[in-house]
């Protein structure tokens, strides 16, 4: 069978060049109404809690400052500052121990001579202790 085409509906359309106008400005005025809200309520939710946080600062600033005295430190230091003052000390004692050995008073005088041998080759407090003691 074959197919016969269907007559095609007319549809009457009048345009009326003032309504077209007033449709299309009244469809930008809502759009721009829609943006703007949109914009406001956004600004709204993302912003609050910038601003509690900034209200909460002007209030600190706001504050004057309470001035306390001081208290001294007694709690025992940290590991890396008493590591540093450990450091301190034993370059002190090696410069201690170059002059003695680089000065010439020392070269005559036997038990000066002994314990910085002595500090040479086996160091230990007790050998520093005499180095210092019987070396000018």
């Amino acid at each position: 069978m074959p197919h016969r085409p269907t007559p095609r509906r007319s549809f009457p359309i009048s345009l009326n060049a003032l309504q077209l106008t007033g449709s299309i400005a009244l469809g930008i005025w809502l759009g721009f109404i829609a943006i703007v809200l949109t914009c406001w309520l956004a600004s709204r939710l993302l912003f609050s809690e910038q601003l509690t946080s900034v209200a909460a600062a002007v209030e600190q600033l706001a504050k004057p400052p309470v001035v306390t005295q001081p208290v001294p430190d007694i709690a025992p230091q940290s590991p890396l500052f008493e590591q540093y003052e450990e450091n301190l000390r034993k370059n002190e004692q090696q410069q201690r121990l170059d002059q003695v050995r680089s000065s010439g008073r020392n070269l005559s005088n036997p038990s000066c001579q002994f314990w910085l041998q002595q500090d040479r080759t086996a160091p230990s407090e007790k050998s520093r202790a005499n180095v210092q003691q019987f070396c000018d």
